[in-house]
């Protein structure tokens, strides 16, 4: 499989933690977690939202009010997942954070406890 798996477009892909952060802080991206809540319990991104993968319904995503959606999970490959089940549902949502929180702490970004 080529790395086109995982570009999304022209306009989406992947996005590093730096780029999403400065998104997020500038109000251009949301982030959805699709980590499981025992998971986002111990450790979550501070600005995310949380729509579980084993449970996806992409209707369960918020409105992004303009903002672009970025799919988050722990390493990078759920996000994938969820970006391509929410282009199936026929949602524009493309963008997924290469890493996970793995690269976003590696980034030294910051996460909070407690969801």
């Amino acid at each position: 499989m080529s790395g086109g798996y995982f570009r999304g477009g022209p306009q989406g892909g992947r996005l590093f933690p730096d780029e999403v952060s400065k998104g997020i802080a500038e109000g251009r991206y949301l982030l959805v977690d699709v980590r499981e809540p025992n998971e986002v319990a111990v450790e979550a991104y501070p600005d995310g939202v949380v729509v579980p993968l084993s449970t996806f319904d992409p209707s369960a995503i918020p409105d992004p009010q303009g903002k672009q959606v970025v799919f988050a999970c722990r390493s990078g490959k759920r996000s994938v997942t969820a970006s391509l089940a929410a282009q199936a549902a026929g949602l524009p949502y493309d963008k997924h954070l290469a890493g996970g929180i793995i690269g976003w702490k590696a980034a030294g970004l910051p996460t909070k406890t407690g969801g």
